[in-house]
């Protein structure tokens, strides 16, 4: 790995540690739902340089952004580990086998996704294990998914086309 890769590795982590640190701080009406905004952080490091980079952003963020905010090994890390590397790794699959099928915001529908089923598995095998409350907090979990994907993905889409045409416009280009 060339050292321009790791700075970029380096910064998006960066930027998706403030913004997961910053949303960890809003209140949710369920303790661990989040909107995941930094995953469209991912979901341009995917696009821009490759599977390996995202799923280093993620899991950079992942344990960092848990050591931070106390939450390292406890629940909330698992659960939000097991989301982002199923959906990073989901979104990575698609993309490598369809690279032009599917835009970002298609991209961060599969991850909405599996980070949704990957916590719901999670939830069910580590701490519920009763399907009731898994099958009743399942729709609402998908369909807040599926709002929150949409809206990562056009996001996600805006910051790579503004990251692209830098990258044309840049005097070292």
């Amino acid at each position: 790995m060339q050292s321009r890769d790791k700075y970029r590795i380096a910064l998006l982590s960066a930027y998706a540690i403030a913004i997961h640190s910053f949303e960890s701080m809003l209140p949710t009406p369920i303790p661990w739902l989040r909107l995941g905004i930094a995953n469209i952080i991912t979901l341009a490091t995917l696009v821009l340089y490759g599977f390996r980079a995202a799923m280093m952003v993620t899991l950079i963020r992942v344990i960092l952004s848990s050591i931070f905010i106390g939450t390292f090994l406890g629940p909330g890390f698992i659960m939000s580990f097991g989301g982002g590397v199923a959906s990073t790794f989901a979104m990575g699959v698609v993309f490598s086998i369809f690279p032009r099928l599917f835009g970002p915001v298609g991209l961060s529908l599969i991850a909405a996704l599996f980070h949704n089923v990957a916590q719901l598995f999670l939830a069910y095998f580590l701490f519920v294990q009763k399907i009731e409350p898994i099958l009743l907090v399942s729709p609402v979990l998908i369909l807040l998914g599926t709002i929150t994907g949409i809206m990562n993905g056009f996001i996600g889409h805006l910051l790579i086309n503004n990251i692209r045409d830098k990258k044309v416009n840049s005097p070292h280009h």
